[in-house]
């Protein structure tokens, strides 16, 4: 019957698909714009990634654009990525260029999973895998489970690289330094917290702070603002980007050296 062989081949796929993710080179938290970029260029480069997202729909704060306003606005020096990436654009200013941010987010996931990446979405990721003084996977869960407080225990998932790419809240720096009483490559040696925004010295500062902030942990995006403190930019997103192709080049590096 056609009824049953329909909830037999998602059923089936999606156990294989989950089975295969079992054991990855990394595991990205988070699914915006930084993450999805750094998830293209890990994947394209022949690694094994899979992007968790606690939403129906990853793509992060890239949707809506500026107050809802669906255009974005990326500097001259993320542009190769808007090419690689096949966006539209048009040039707007000296140095600035803008898109359709429907188009752009759509672009990135499409390229990220024709590229080899795997995107599971309504996963919230609640804690890591810590072992041997670094971080060694992700312990993931349905988002409604977690939302509804529902006492249900998690599943295990191996990373020789985790990337927090959760955004504002910088989730998974938070809770490696919180739990197992380490000091993150801060200069407080924890999440500082970002500050208000500055357009030019956040979009540099966030591409800075891109890097491993504990052995096994890194961090990309606004999550890299938030933990080392360096001012937000508001809805021009070129650091996002650079930022995510620069913490793919980072664990490519590391993983050759293997």
């Amino acid at each position: 019957m056609i009824e049953r062989n329909v909830s037999h081949g998602i059923i089936s796929t999606y156990f294989n698909k989950l089975e295969r993710n079992l054991d990855l080179d990394v595991a990205i938290v988070g699914g915006g714009p930084s993450g999805i970029v750094a998830a293209y260029y890990l994947a394209k480069a022949g690694l094994k990634v899979a992007q968790f997202d606690r939403k129906l729909s990853p793509g992060g704060g890239m949707w809506g654009g500026a107050m809802m306003f669906n255009q974005i606005v990326v500097q001259q020096e993320a542009l190769h990525i808007i090419k690689e990436f096949d966006i539209n654009f048009e040039q707007y200013d000296d140095k600035l260029y803008v898109m359709d941010s429907v188009e752009s987010t759509s672009a990135l996931l499409y390229k990220a999973v024709h590229a080899g990446a795997t995107i599971f979405n309504c996963y919230s990721v609640e804690d890591v895998i810590f072992k041997n003084d670094a971080v060694s996977g992700v312990v993931v869960n349905w988002t409604p489970v977690l939302r509804e407080g529902m006492h249900v225990d998690p599943l295990n998932i191996m990373a020789k690289c985790v990337i927090d790419g959760t955004g504002h809240d910088s989730e998974m720096c938070r809770t490696v330094a919180c739990k197992n009483g380490i000091r993150l490559a801060t200069d407080t040696g924890d999440v500082i917290g970002e500050r208000s925004l500055d357009v030019v010295s956040g979009e540099e500062e966030v591409v800075n702070g891109t890097k491993e902030i504990y052995p096994g942990l890194y961090v990309c995006g606004m999550a890299a603002s938030a933990v080392s403190g360096t001012p937000r930019m508001g809805p021009i997103f070129g650091g996002m980007l650079l930022s995510g192709k620069k913490v793919a080049d980072l664990i490519i590096e590391r993983l050759n050296k293997a």
